[in-house]
């Protein structure tokens, strides 16, 4: 008999950047043995319920999450929220006014691709997700990605991101955001558990450091971006400063043949965290 006790805690899907439906991910959990899955999609929580609902049917836990955006020291920090609220009306409030700031950072960008040559409209872009997309959902970098390939500017959605869409790449923008501080803040009056999310992506270990301090209860040290070397660090760092650690696959979906970032159930932490996590989040409330 299979023993399922792992989990990933970092996924998304169609309401956000995924390829993939919410179920379609807790099924492909369930396949790779997992004991749990979180759903962590870009400031939105519109997948959870679906998710929930595969997880009991499959028998496997579905931890409702969130990925919020935020900026610090001018660069997108990504903050990591579990055991949230799903209803909470002052978080929903909140979520939407990020959707906003995501939607004038499309712009922002596709204006700039405009001013490069590109021939591509928001219509477009729009377009191009108008099947996977409903109500509170996101569309973020990897959709205007979509639409350069399918035109034949770029040859994978990986030169999109290298060349016009990542940071500091040419199309790159990124409006005023909250700060880290404020998205674990939120988490933490929804009722759940804030955790940084992959600290090796920023190049930028005083600012992790000094975001550990702001009232975060964990660190994402096992990613499927970071290395051997950055997972002992993040380690270090989580035991130094007491915080949980926790892993996530950080899976999107296949794109163009290739799987962002990795596979479900790459990267995974013994689901026994999962207590923690919840203990914690009673004993604020």
């Amino acid at each position: 008999m299979l023993l399922r006790k792992e989990a990933d805690l970092h996924t998304h899907t169609t309401a956000s950047d995924g390829t993939q439906r919410p179920a379609a991910n807790v099924r492909m959990a369930y396949e790779a043995g997992l004991g749990a899955i979180a759903i962590t999609d870009h400031d939105t929580v519109s997948g959870v319920a679906e998710a929930l609902k595969a997880g009991r049917e499959l028998g496997i836990d579905v931890i409702p999450g969130i990925e919020i955006s935020t900026v610090a020291n001018g660069q997108d920090i990504h903050v990591l929220g579990y055991y949230i609220q799903i209803d909470d009306v002052q978080f929903l409030q909140r979520l939407e006014s990020l959707r906003e700031t995501r939607t004038v950072r499309n712009q922002m960008m596709i204006s700039r691709l405009q001013e490069l040559g590109f021939d591509i409209t928001m219509a477009e872009v729009l377009e191009e997700v108008a099947n996977t997309k409903g109500k509170g959902d996101t569309v973020g970098r990897p959709h205007l990605a979509a639409v350069l390939l399918n035109k034949g500017y770029v040859s994978s959605i990986s030169e999109a991101f290298d060349k016009y869409l990542g940071t500091g790449a040419a199309a790159y923008a990124n409006p005023p955001r909250i700060e880290p501080a404020t998205a674990i803040q939120w988490i933490h009056e929804a009722g759940g558990k804030a955790v940084l999310a992959h600290p090796g992506l920023y190049h930028d270990d005083a600012l992790v450091e000094e975001i550990t301090r702001q009232g975060l209860d964990g660190i994402e040290v096992y990613h499927s971006d970071h290395t051997p070397e950055e997972e002992a660090k993040y380690l270090l760092l989580a035991q130094s400063s007491g915080l949980l650690v926790t892993a996530g696959s950080d899976f999107h979906g296949e794109r163009g043949g290739v799987v962002f970032h990795a596979p479900i159930g790459s990267k995974r932490i013994g689901i026994d965290v999962l207590q923690s996590l919840q203990t914690i989040k009673e004993q604020r409330s």
